[in-house]
């Protein structure tokens, strides 16, 4: 098959998985709504992920907390991948621990963390879930295939329902670029503290 087919085969897979996933706006809604209840009291975003959905995970919050489409107020958004700290847990707690805890360091019950796993089943994005709400923190799940363990387990659930993990890493953008469209639209409308 030529790479001209294989794109044109690409894009269609992803057109039909895109048009199954209409109703994951409702959960997006919500997880916009948590975020700036969350900005409003002083509260930040944690997210994290492994591997393509690290990379995710990063760019969802550089986008935040530096911009997006325009010039906006910065929203507080860190991606727990910094390498000395991820290797630093890893080697002495294990890499189960690795989001777990920076969670149990960072979170606050004003906060939401945000863990993006395709098959959610990464044993370190479950622990910093668990973390998560014993401190009382909002929790939101980007999932994939069937759910896996996270199913049903945060406060906001963005299931993306295909088997083909680079198909719903690339839904996953298209949520957490909506939802950072959105709050382009309103940050002018409302304040978050603290000087911002």
């Amino acid at each position: 098959m030529s790479l001209d087919a294989i794109y044109r085969q690409q894009s269609h897979e992803l057109q039909q998985l895109l048009a199954r996933c209409d109703h994951l706006g409702l959960p997006l809604q919500s997880l916009g709504e948590l975020l700036v209840s969350s900005w409003k009291q002083h509260g930040k975003m944690l997210v994290c992920g492994n591997g393509g959905s690290a990379a995710d995970a990063m760019h969802f919050a550089e986008e935040l907390s530096v911009r997006f489409n325009k010039n906006r107020r910065p929203f507080a958004a860190i991606a727990l991948l910094d390498p000395t700290v991820v290797t630093c847990a890893g080697n002495d707690f294990g890499y189960d621990a690795i989001f777990e805890r920076q969670v149990e360091a960072l979170a606050r019950p004003e906060d939401v963390v945000v863990v993006m796993t395709t098959s959610g089943n990464s044993a370190n994005c479950i622990r910093a879930v668990d973390m998560a709400k014993k401190i009382g923190a909002k929790t939101v799940s980007f999932l994939g295939k069937d759910g896996g363990k996270l199913k049903g387990v945060c406060d906001v659930e963005l299931l993306v329902p295909s088997p083909v993990t680079h198909h719903v890493q690339e839904v996953h953008k298209v949520l957490f670029h909506a939802l950072c469209v959105w709050l382009d639209e309103i940050s002018e409308r409302w304040a978050v503290g603290g000087g911002q």
